[in-house]
Formats: structure tokens, C-alpha cells, sequence
């Protein structure tokens, strides 16, 4: 890759993770000069020498889990080998029950002709594979340590912006995208006004072994403070997971201070011994959990997208996979305006991209948080008749396969790059 020149882009895209890399990759094969600036230090080599220094052993307490359309993406990106190529677990099913009931829910692949349902893989091996490839594209300029200061308003007639980095230097652009997550700064000095509020849940993570084997199966059960997952990891013998306890935040704070002992035996029991005595091999960390949304995507020469634009709670795993297709649909679309002439940075050119992608996400967020709430410690009752209600859908197999199809992303009206290819007789 080259070093930054003295040429300006024509698309600036703020934030270098997961989601920022995967637009710059999805827009660069159009030929658009492109930078990318994260805020972390360190070059694009440094920063993939990093990601592929961690011991073999070790394992990265974040993942995600990867829907088929998130892996057709990184297809279409030719980052999936470099997934590949460092590892990954296929799960074929997935295990959820009631803890303060009876009720049970089982999805197969099998039920569904697919070898699996998704794909369980560390952060750190996502973003790897994503800069491996970031490094045959010349049109990418990388910047580290750019850390944004102020944004200017549309110049007249335009949808071009001054950009003030903290080390003084400016930046003119006609479009700066913004995919730095949650926390984005730049999505509060840019005026993007939000909605949002405490899950009151905090998230602990870490990983553990099993006694019994996973089965390459996510297993969920709901507790009485909240979500428990064990998602499988990529190890031969079938009995690594990592773990995602959503609980209230004293309750996070009382798991944190408990030696490994204890909190061993504190999991095992939580879990109801599904998969036998189970014991932590890594640090523990907690993430605080919120519900955020954007009022509005874009803005003259601006766009959201991944958690800068939303997020959710993760007790289904679909926050990366609602920011990977938005990173189809705005690459499709930008690519499609370029093409045609178009002024990339003006609202009739983005207002395509929040008109496709606002409303997918919102009913997704309304989903979960219906979801969560319906999980809440009811009186016995109400509590039965959840259990009951569970059973039935598990009965119904027509019924889940089409929800499992479309968390899966293939069912829907999805963007061409996350979009599995019709296989032909």
C-alpha cells in the first residue's frame, strides 16, 4: 500500500475496525481514492502483525457470530480465505431453554439442508483477514493516529466538509463515512442526534472448557437476571466455548470479584450442568450494554453505519451482521451513483442507503428488546404459559425455519454483495 500522498480522497472512512475495513474493501475495486483513519497508532502491517501474534492457544474473548450473508460479504471481499486460513467453528445448531420454566427451543441446519447455521470467530481473525486484504488495493491510503477534532458544515451548494484532525492538519472531503462504533465521537461532533437508554445488563465474557463436548452447538439459557451463552470455538476436541453472561450490573460486579473457584462452580450451576463441569481459562472482562440508535443515518456529505449507527443487545448475536450489510447496501449503492455521475456525498445519493437499511434495523432492535423483555422474571403463571408458548414454536417446524432462514440473512431483500449466489442445475 502506498504511503498517504499529497492528493486528496475522494472518500474519507473513519474507523479501521471490522465494519470500516470491510467498506473500504467493498469500495475499493470501483477505484475511488480512499482513506481510512483510526484512531489507534500503528501501521497496517503492525497492526495485522499484531492480530496474528496471539498464541494458538489463546483465545480472543470477543467473537461474533457470522451469519451466512456476513460470510458471503467477506466472499465477495476476498477476505473469507483469510478467515479460513486462521480459524473458525461452524455450528450446526443451537439449544435454548427457559431457566425459570420449561420451555425449550432447538434449531438444526439439518432441518434447513445447510452444513450450518453460522459461524462462531474471534474479532481479532475478522479484522485480520479484513486489512490482509486491505493490502493489495492502492487507491486505500491508511492513516493511524488520526484522531478527529471538528467538523465543518457543508460548504454551499456542496456536500464537501473540512475535516480538523487533532495534530491541526485538514482534510477536505465531499463524503466522510463513519464507522468507528458505539462511542463515536465523530457521530457527536458531526450533530447526529440519537436515541437511547441502559439495558441495565452488563456483559461478562470470557472462555471457558467443558467438561462434556459443545457438540458444535450455541447453547442459551435464560436466567433470571438475564441471557447466558456458550458459543463454540474452533478446537479440535469440541470442548472450548466462549461465554456472554448478560446480568445486572451488581451481579457482573459480584462474578468479577469471585475466584476462578467459585465462579466455575457459580457457571456450572447457571448453566444447569448442560454441558458438565465447566472452567475458566481466560480473563474475565464485562461490558456495560445500551440500546442505540441513530434519528438519522446521513446528513450532506455524511453516513453512519455499524454500531455508529446502531446497536443492539447481543443475546442474538446480529450486531455485526446488521453492520456487514450495511456495508453492502452503502457500497452498492455509492458504487452505483459513481458510475452514474453522481454526487456521492448528496442526500438524494445517501437518503437510498437510510431508506434500505434504518428500517431493517429498527424492526431487528424492536425485536430484541421484545425478545429480552419477554424473558423477565414473570409470576408463575405467566411464567407456564411462556414455557408453554416456547414448546409450541418448537413444534412447528415451518415456522422456525423461516425466522432461522432470515437470521441467517438467506431469506429477505438483502444487498448483492451479501446476496448467496442461485446454484444453477
Amino acid at each position: 500500500m502506498k504511503a498517504l500522498g499529497k492528493h486528496q480522497p475522494e472518500i474519507v472512512i473513519l474507523g479501521a475496525g471490522m465494519v470500516g475495513a470491510a467498506l473500504a474493501l467493498a469500495l475499493a475495486p470501483s477505484g475511488v481514492k480512499l482513506r481510512l483513519l483510526e484512531r489507534l497508532p500503528g501501521s497496517l502491517h503492525q497492526r495485522l502483525t499484531a492480530l496474528d501474534s496471539q498464541p494458538p492457544a489463546e483465545f480472543d474473548t470477543r467473537v461474533s457470530a457470522l451469519s451466512c450473508a456476513s460470510q458471503t460479504l467477506l466472499e465477495h471481499l476476498g477476505a473469507w480465505s483469510g478467515v479460513e486460513a486462521r480459524r473458525l467453528a461452524p455450528y450446526r445448531g443451537m439449544q435454548v431453554w427457559d431457566g425459570m420454566g420449561q420451555g425449550e427451543v432447538s434449531f438444526s441446519a439439518d432441518a434447513l439442508h445447510e452444513s450450518c447455521l453460522g459461524y462462531i470467530v474471534e474479532n481479532r481473525v475478522i479484522l485480520a483477514a479484513l486489512l490482509e486484504r486491505l493490502l493489495a488495493f492502492e487507491n486505500v491510503r491508511f492513516e493511524p493516529g488520526a484522531e478527529l477534532q471538528g467538523i465543518s458544515a457543508p460548504e454551499t451548494g456542496s456536500s464537501r466538509r473540512v475535516l480538523t484532525l487533532k495534530d491541526g492538519r485538514q482534510l477536505t472531503s465531499p463524503l466522510t463515512l463513519i464507522a468507528e462504533g458505539g462511542d463515536s465521537p465523530s457521530r457527536q461532533l458531526a450533530g447526529f442526534a440519537t436515541t437511547q437508554w441502559d439495558y441495565g445488563h452488563h456483559a461478562l465474557v470470557t472462555t471457558v472448557e467443558t467438561e462434556k463436548s459443545h457438540a458444535w452447538q450455541c447453547w442459551q439459557r435464560f436466567t433470571e437476571t438475564g441471557p447466558l451463552a456458550f458459543l463454540p470455538l474452533a478446537e479440535t476436541a469440541g470442548h472450548t466455548a466462549s461465554i456472554v453472561w448478560s446480568t445486572s450490573p451488581a451481579h457482573a460486579q459480584e462474578l468479577m470479584a469471585l475466584e476462578t473457584a467459585e465462579f466455575n462452580q457459580a457457571l456450572t450451576r447457571a448453566f444447569d450442568g448442560r454441558l458438565g463441569q465447566v472452567s475458566c481459562v481466560a480473563p474475565r472482562q464485562t461490558l456495560a450494554l445500551r440500546q442505540r440508535h441513530a434519528q438519522h443515518y446521513i446528513l450532506p456529505g455524511l453516513a453512519l453505519l455499524g454500531d455508529a449507527a446502531h446497536t443492539i443487545h447481543p443475546l442474538a448475536g446480529q450486531g455485526v451482521n446488521l453492520g456487514f450489510l450495511d456495508v453492502a447496501a452503502l457500497a452498492e449503492i455509492l458504487i452505483q451513483a459513481h458510475q452514474r455521475g453522481e454526487v456521492l456525498g448528496s442526500t438524494r445519493v445517501l437518503r437510498r442507503y437510510e431508506r434500505q437499511r434504518r428500517s431493517d434495523n429498527l424492526t431487528m432492535s424492536a425485536s430484541m428488546e421484545a425478545f429480552r423483555r419477554l424473558f423477565v422474571p414473570l409470576p408463575a403463571p405467566l411464567g407456564l404459559l411462556r414455557s408453554a408458548g416456547m414448546n409450541c414454536f418448537n413444534r412447528l417446524p415451518a415456522l422456525k425455519n423461516h425466522l432461522v432462514l432470515r437470521a441467517m440473512g438467506l431469506s429477505g431483500d438483502l444487498p448483492s454483495l451479501a446476496r448467496r449466489p442461485l446454484v444453477r442445475d
